[in-house]
Formats: structure tokens, sequence, C-alpha cells
């Protein structure tokens, strides 16, 4: 994380209370990244996990539509996760990834950025433009999102802990692509729906990749790993991959 934002940052009285005093620096800290974000005319900036799917998402959706932007890197382990950090809670107050400071506003949440992004920067689109199809896609997408992805991630896991953190992650990814599955089998043409990439294939690769992070076995969803197949031959899906950040560590480098 960068340190700019506390430089010059203003201290709070010292007879407030410990938990009002960090209350103070992170409005503060708001306060300034605001003025910041307003006044900067320079590229977005992505503050991002190289392994997190939501923050996957968004990257694709950057680089489908051609934005060019700078990384923030937020390392999800190190320093106890530096999501929770005074400086983070500043860009985003529920403390996780990804956001994005762009056009003067900070947007946090991946399907919020994205829908974004297709409304300011609508070519190409990735909503398709029949109302039915699009209501497929943001089903499609919220299937992921809120039904798959969550009950997987960090904080579940280490709630869960110990030995039982694969078979939670395998149970909740199979169950989830049970049903995605079959939805995928009467929406799909070569991406999820139809032949044009759209927000749900943003929501899918990343969500595949997490279940052969987990060992699940993928025979049964032949559907979700043809689709997943032809998205992984696509330029702005192989620049966004997990192995080819600038937070990515050596060993997992692709």
């Amino acid at each position: 994380m960068s340190t700019a934002l506390v430089k010059g940052l203003s201290l709070p009285p010292p007879q407030l209370s410990e938990k009002r005093r960090q209350g103070h620096v992170v409005f503060t800290l708001w306060s300034e990244l605001c003025t910041q974000t307003m006044d900067s005319s320079g590229k977005p900036v992505l503050y991002s996990y190289f392994r997190s799917s939501c923050s996957w998402r968004v990257r694709i959706a950057l680089a489908l539509k051609g934005i060019a932007y700078d990384q923030e890197p937020v390392n999800l382990l190190k320093d106890g996760g530096q999501q929770f950090s005074t400086e983070f809670q500043a860009v985003n107050p529920m403390q996780q990834v990804p956001a994005l400071k762009i056009d003067g506003i900070i947007l946090s949440q991946s399907l919020a950025i994205i829908q974004y992004l297709e409304e300011t920067r609508p070519n190409p689109r990735l909503l398709p433009q029949d109302l039915k199809k699009r209501a497929q896609a943001r089903m499609i997408s919220d299937h992921i999102v809120s039904g798959i992805q969550p009950l997987q991630n960090l904080t579940f896991l280490k709630r869960v802990g110990g030995e039982k953190k694969l078979e939670w992650a395998q149970h909740y990814i199979t169950c989830g692509f049970k049903a995605l599955e079959r939805i995928l089998q009467h929406t799909a043409g070569r991406y999820c729906i139809g032949d044009e990439v759209s927000m749900a294939d943003l929501c899918l690769v990343p969500q595949v990749y997490n279940a052969e992070r987990f060992k699940v076995d993928l025979a049964p969803y032949p559907t979700i790993t043809r689709i997943n197949k032809a998205l992984l031959e696509l330029e702005a899906f192989q620049v966004s991959h997990p192995g080819r950040q600038p937070d990515t560590p050596a060993e997992l480098q692709a």
C-alpha cells in the first residue's frame, strides 16, 4: 500500500477516545483521498489483489474496454491483511478489494464497478442489448457473485479453519456449479450468453480458477469447462490473469 495518503494528515485531538480517534483518522483520510481523486486528471487506480476473483472481474472489464489504469496492490495476507489498515479503510470502509478510483469517485463491489464502466464507457458492451439476455447475464453474474464465491472466499475459510477448508470450498462450489451448468445449457453459445462476451463471462472465469485451486472435479460441468476454455483464449482474460499481475509472487507467475 502507498503511504502517500498519510502525508500531512491532521491528527485527532488527544482527548478523544481511541475508537473516536481511529474514526477521525479514517474520515480525514477519506476526505483527503476524495479531494485527490477529484483533483486528479490521471488514470484510474485499481486497488487489487492478484488472486482475488472479484478484482479479476474488474481487470477483465478494464482490459476489454481498453481502459488504461494504475494498480495499487493490497495484499490480503501480508501484515495480517493490508485491507484492514487504516489507510485502506479510507479507500473502502468494507475492507475488501477491489476498489476503483475513477472520474472523481471511489467505487467498490465488482459488479457495481463493471456496470459503472458499462454505463460511462459502453463500447464494447458487456450487457446484451436484448432485455431478456441482459437479465440472464445479470442473473448468472449474481448466481456466481452472491451464491458461490462468497462462500469460499478468504473470510469464510478463515472462520471454518483447519482441515475443513478444502471440503467446505469444494462443497459450495460444487453446489453452485450444478445449478450453473443447467442454466448455461439454456443460455450459452460460445460464451455464457450467446456468442458475445458479457458480464456473466467476467464472473465465470475467475470462479472456475477458484474451483481448480480447490481441486473441484470439473468433469460433470462440460458447458462451464467449454466456455471457460474459449474465454481464456481472449487477450483481455489473459492479461488480467492472476499469474500476470504486478503483485503476483514469482513462483505463481504465468
